[in-house]
């Protein structure tokens, strides 16, 4: 499977999805699985280069779901990526582009309301 090329701006950018990604797939598992056993999550092929964005402890669900959405961002052909429900071409696996809506709506409500806009920020700019 071909990885697409990307320069140094493009590759932070795709860090900083990443990041984001990450941090939401935990708020959700930390307030909806907080009596699941929680394991690091351990990046394997592709996503070696991306271990320090996505070191975080999940359940085995949420890790399932964090690796599928960071392997399909990583893999997104589309510069600049499109929001996913207005891709022409959406890649996620049955279930997990619903399951990631529900986690994306679920963690930046919580976010705002805690108080941490700095996060939300961060994402848009």
């Amino acid at each position: 499977m071909l990885i697409p090329l990307r320069n140094k701006r493009q590759l932070k950018k795709l860090k900083k999805d990443i990041s984001i990604l990450s941090l939401f797939t935990e708020i959700y598992c930390r307030n909806f699985h907080e009596n699941m056993h929680k394991r690091p999550v351990k990046a394997r092929g592709i996503l070696k280069d991306f271990s320090e964005e996505i070191s975080k402890s999940l359940c085995e669900d949420c890790e399932r779901l964090l690796l599928h959405s960071v392997t399909k961002r990583v893999l997104c052909p589309y510069e600049p990526k499109p929001a996913c429900k207005k891709c022409p071409t959406p890649c996620y696996f049955d279930g997990f582009r619903e399951k990631m809506r529900d986690v994306m709506r679920f963690s930046g409500a919580y976010l705002i309301k805690k108080g941490r806009l700095d996060y939300i920020f961060k994402y848009f700019f």
